[in-house]
């Protein structure tokens, strides 16, 4: 038995950030292309498009930048403010299971249920 928790961030009462959008930021900063991305993740390219504009319009400044095909090939990249972003959710992340594998003893104890799920 283990105690789960859910990480999004909110500007203004809208979802800025979820897990989903962290995730294809990771696979936009290690593949360069939202498709590819999106493919990665079994995203439609909507769905992976609607994110990153939904994120870009949520934040200050855009955490995604694209650009379009052409003789050099288009490509889409994490900003400055998209990496710093991306590493801070992680790191929250990393707190927030920490933080429930310390609690989940305490927690189950204080419900009567066991480790075995008594």
């Amino acid at each position: 038995m283990k105690l789960r928790g859910r990480l999004w961030v909110e500007i203004s009462a809208s979802t800025a950030l979820t897990d989903a959008g962290a995730d294809l930021l990771e696979q936009i900063a290690a593949c360069g292309s939202l498709s590819e991305a999106a493919r990665r993740l079994r995203f439609s390219y909507r769905r992976a498009w609607m994110l990153i504009d939904a994120m870009n319009r949520s934040w200050p400044r855009p955490l995604v930048k694209t650009a379009t095909g052409g003789k050099r090939g288009g490509g889409t990249r994490l900003t400055d403010l998209g990496r710093e972003i991306l590493s801070a959710y992680r790191d929250l992340q990393v707190q927030l299971e920490h933080l429930l594998d310390q609690a989940s003893p305490v927690f189950f104890a204080a419900v009567g249920v066991g480790e075995k799920g008594d």
